[in-house]
């Protein structure tokens, strides 16, 4: 008897842990997508990149939207970073996520269309989001057969970006002003696709410019070895979506490209010279509407002249504005 009754009171508690364990996951799911995908949050640093002597200089970079046309909330905060008054808005790729959903992207950029803005897109702005195993982000990239969805209408987006003024940088390097500054600037197009021809853009920066500023979708190392030997200051990318489910303590799972984990999201040194910047954007695929410990996010970058002693140096800060969450 006595042995029946400890394997009945072990089953039970065996019971009640899976139970728990149970409970515990449903709970974080329903957290990750019902609430956390829609803390929109405005994250700030503070780069030394400019040269000394020159005044700050601010960026608003924002990414990786996957609109959905009904997306209301996530559309309403965007228009409402009008109020930061960014001296430049780059916008990195990924904007759609349905085939109507061009008028939701322009309703969320509209105010910040007025400033000076430039983009390069990325995969979902070409092609729509199809159902995906969730393994497929753990596996070795060689070994990846890649999954296409429908075509969707980057055109029509990129036509209504360059008509409010916005400069297209796929391919194209531009010098163009900034708060009074000139801004050199080039970007290429989405290296996930290997859309990317850095050959069209390669060549020294021009030094004169208060900022050397390179852009991409993906940010694959590649990429980013190119922008640094041409002599950029600083290099923009989304894509990652700060790893979208990060592990307290741990970060990043994965970045769905080459870049190291460490660099998901955030400001980091990039060789000798160069920054780079990662946004963890804004939306997810909407096969996959979840968020953990990695909140939906633009970017607020203070760019300022370099110190004269440690040039590593820089502040970052998260910290959430109220939103009208539906």
């Amino acid at each position: 008897m006595s042995t029946l009754g400890n394997a009945s009171t072990v089953g039970a508690r065996v019971k009640r842990l899976v139970a728990g364990t149970v409970a515990l996951g449903a709970a974080t799911v329903g957290y990750a997508a019902a609430i956390e995908r829609r803390q929109w949050t405005l994250r700030t640093a503070e780069v030394p990149v400019l040269a000394p002597g020159t005044r700050p200089l601010r960026i608003l970079h924002i990414s990786d939207l996957h609109m959905l046309p009904g997306q209301v909330s996530k559309q309403r905060w965007v228009a409402a970073l009008d109020d930061l008054e960014p001296d430049l808005v780059v916008n990195t790729g990924d904007n759609l996520a349905h085939p109507q959903a061009v008028p939701a992207v322009l309703r969320a950029l509209g105010p910040l269309l007025d400033r000076p803005g430039v983009f390069v897109f990325g995969s979902n702005d070409y092609y729509g989001p199809k159902p995906k195993n969730p393994v497929r982000y753990l596996m070795p990239r060689g070994r990846k057969r890649r999954i296409y969805g429908a075509r969707l209408p980057w055109r029509d987006l990129r036509a209504a970006l360059i008509e409010r003024g916005w400069l297209d940088l796929t391919h194209v390097r531009r010098s163009f002003p900034a708060s009074g500054q000139t801004v050199f600037a080039a970007g290429v197009d989405d290296p996930h696709l290997r859309r990317d021809r850095y050959v069209d853009i390669a060549g020294r920066t021009d030094r004169s410019s208060a900022l050397r500023l390179g852009i991409t979708h993906s940010p694959e190392p590649r990429v980013l070895d190119a922008f640094a030997s041409d002599g950029y200051d600083l290099v923009l990318a989304g894509h990652t979506h700060g790893g979208q489910l990060r592990v307290p303590g741990l970060g990043a799972l994965v970045t769905n490209c080459e870049l190291d984990r460490s660099r998901a999201r955030g400001v980091s040194r990039w060789g000798a010279s160069m920054w780079l910047h990662v946004s963890a954007g804004l939306g997810t695929s909407p096969y996959a509407p979840v968020r953990f410990a990695c909140p939906p996010e633009a970017s607020l970058l203070t760019l300022v002249p370099r110190p004269s002693g440690d040039r590593k140096s820089h502040r970052e800060t998260p910290f959430r504005v109220p939103s009208d969450v539906r």
